[in-house]
């Protein structure tokens, strides 16, 4: 118990921040997250990957197409760091799951000695004489299990949103992240997409679909007064932590 107090304050203290935060903004609208560099968040982490061994271009002397080039002109598209790429969130996912699972169980055992070497004899003078030696002893046991689950899940997101390049692999895939904000009345609504992209995947209008995204990141929510009401009580919330039944 002793041990579980500090862990319990703790908790308590972390959720009093967070009601600090929602009190400190009573009777306004959030406020919009200051726009700054990605890579400056504490939490931001370079993406490292499995990259083939570096080779050389070979030298084209005397050409007009240069090794890595996709056109004669200037490409327009994403290749560096800094620059922006629209990326097009399109999700439609439907999915439908119906398990059942049912068991029943039975046994039954017995155990006696009606001859041991004359031992059974014995018996009637070490345990009460109601005690038959041919079933000293005997058990059953019955088990019942029935299990129903069902999972239906209906989504749909689509967006477009501008991202910037935040690295640039050796292999010359890229690293994409990006971020919106919508604020409607007193409630923000935040999208956040992160992943990486090959050159090859960029369209000729610098966009890129969401599925081409690999280790891809995306997450759309939103906080204020309708996201607060749709949380359960704090108090609910550390019951359902710390109640074991």
């Amino acid at each position: 118990m002793k041990r579980a107090a500090p862990a319990l304050l703790a908790l308590l203290l972390l959720a009093g921040c967070g009601q600090a935060e929602r009190l400190s903004r009573v009777g306004r609208a959030p406020d919009f997250t200051p726009v700054s560099d990605p890579t400056a968040d504490p939490r931001w982490r370079p993406v490292s990957m499995p990259m083939p061994a570096p080779q050389e271009a070979p030298a084209m002397a005397n050409s007009l197409w240069r090794p890595g080039s996709r056109t004669f002109l200037r490409d327009q598209r994403a290749a560096q760091v800094g620059d922006l790429i629209t990326i097009l969130v399109s999700i439609q996912d439907q999915a439908q799951l119906q398990n059942r699972t049912q068991a029943t169980r039975g046994g039954t055992q017995e155990m006696g000695m009606p001859a041991l070497l004359g031992l059974e004899n014995a018996v009637p003078r070490v345990l009460p004489n109601t005690v038959d030696p041919a079933r000293l002893i005997g058990t059953n046991s019955t088990g019942t299990a029935d299990g129903t689950g069902s999972v239906r899940r209906t989504e749909q997101i689509t967006l477009r949103l501008a991202g910037v390049i935040t690295q640039s692999l050796p292999n010359g895939n890229m690293v994409v992240m990006g971020r919106q904000e919508v604020r409607v009345n007193n409630e923000m609504r935040e999208l956040t997409v992160q992943g990486i992209v090959r050159p090859q995947d960029i369209g000729s209008d610098n966009t890129v679909r969401h599925d081409r995204l690999a280790e891809a990141r995306i997450a759309y929510g939103g906080r204020g007064s309708l996201s607060d009401i749709q949380q359960p009580r704090l108090g609910q919330q550390l019951l359902d932590i710390l109640l074991p039944f």
